[in-house]
């Protein structure tokens, strides 16, 4: 129930009620949730307070809305630690699900002055770049670009892509996978993006860059990600030092 008397703000408290909802399994993906109204008669508080409720929800992607016809619950977003250095291949197999690729293209070319600074590798030395849709369970969940360099990494093809390049650089190659460089930031979906992983207009994605190095040190991946806002978000684990 919701507390009047608690500090906790009441709008809030509605939102916590829902989460836990979704969470618990009690409200699916594509329920649809009780209107402004019975949120408000069912609590006996302002339906601003219930907008306000729902319009967080709404922002932190555990619903939507559809005008005319109401507020539904989203697909469960995927759930990933920061911690430890795994490919998407390996996290969605962890979790359940069947991971995939649609490639969109791949191809050697020369490294522009940004990739080869971010690789550490001669301007003009051969990459190859690989631009795929990264799926899990036929869904869409990342819009990724990657540049590989072709003398760090031999006889990449669009076959081990489609498999995980992670386990042909250490099955395959036999080079052992060390650390990696990682940076996150908030976007905006672009019209592009919005065909391809199948988002509305105004959808939030998240900005991901890494560069991935072998255990010699190498850089041996520099990887440009737009992970979808609405299925994924990222945990870590922090303690006082």
């Amino acid at each position: 129930m919701i507390d009047k008397q608690s500090p906790i703000p009441i709008y809030f408290q509605l939102v916590e009620k829902i989460q836990k909802e979704i969470e618990q399994g009690i409200l699916k993906p594509g329920d649809v949730l009780p209107s402004e109204r019975e949120y408000a008669d069912t609590y006996d508080i302002s339906r601003m307070t219930v907008r306000q409720a729902i319009t967080k929800l709404v922002n932190d992607g555990y619903v939507h809305r559809k005008k005319g016809t109401g507020t539904f619950v989203n697909e469960s977003k995927i759930d990933q630690p920061l911690q430890g250095l795994t490919s998407f291949t390996e996290d969605m197999r962890e979790r359940g699900f069947v991971p995939s690729n649609r490639m969109l293209s791949f191809q050697v070319r020369e490294a522009s002055d940004y990739i080869a600074g971010k690789l550490n590798i001669a301007l003009g030395a051969q990459v190859y770049e690989i631009e795929r849709i990264r799926l899990a369970d036929d869904q869409p969940m990342a819009l990724e670009t990657t540049w590989v360099p072709c003398d760090v990494i031999t006889g990449l093809t669009e076959e081990v892509i489609y498999d995980s390049l992670y386990n042909y650089i250490e099955s395959k190659l036999g080079l052992a996978i060390g650390s990696a460089s990682q940076v996150i930031e908030s976007s905006i979906v672009n019209e592009r993006e919005m065909n391809l992983l199948s988002l509305p207009k105004g959808a939030p994605v998240l900005l991901i860059e890494r560069i991935t190095f072998l255990a010699d040190g190498r850089p041996f991946e520099f990887v440009k990600s737009r992970y979808r806002a609405d299925r994924y978000r990222f945990r870590i684990q922090m303690s006082r030092s």
